[in-house]
């Protein structure tokens, strides 16, 4: 699949009612933000998916390990962050 930059466009649009909401200016229902990012997420798994089948290259642990690679570099950091800052917070 190759880039669009619509998507990306759709995605930043998704992503500023929930900046709005989280710094607090007024703006309710940033939830909101969050589906319609979902559903692109959504649309965007399920081509490639449709993709693959069609072209018969389809492998459920292929898609596992896209996934992974995608989303452990960003979870690991997460993690490291929310541990040092539970230590220096919580500890008495």
């Amino acid at each position: 699949m190759k880039y669009r930059a619509d998507i990306d466009g759709l995605r930043t649009i998704a992503v500023v009612p929930v900046l709005v909401f989280h710094v607090g200016l007024g703006l309710p229902g940033g939830f909101v933000g969050v589906d319609v990012f979902f559903v692109i997420s959504g649309f965007l798994i399920t081509r490639i998916l449709w993709e693959e089948m069609k072209a018969g290259t389809y492998s459920i642990m292929t898609f596992y390990k896209r996934r992974v690679r995608r989303i452990f570099p960003a979870l690991f950091v997460v993690l490291a962050l929310t541990t040092l800052a539970a230590t220096v917070i919580m500890l008495p």
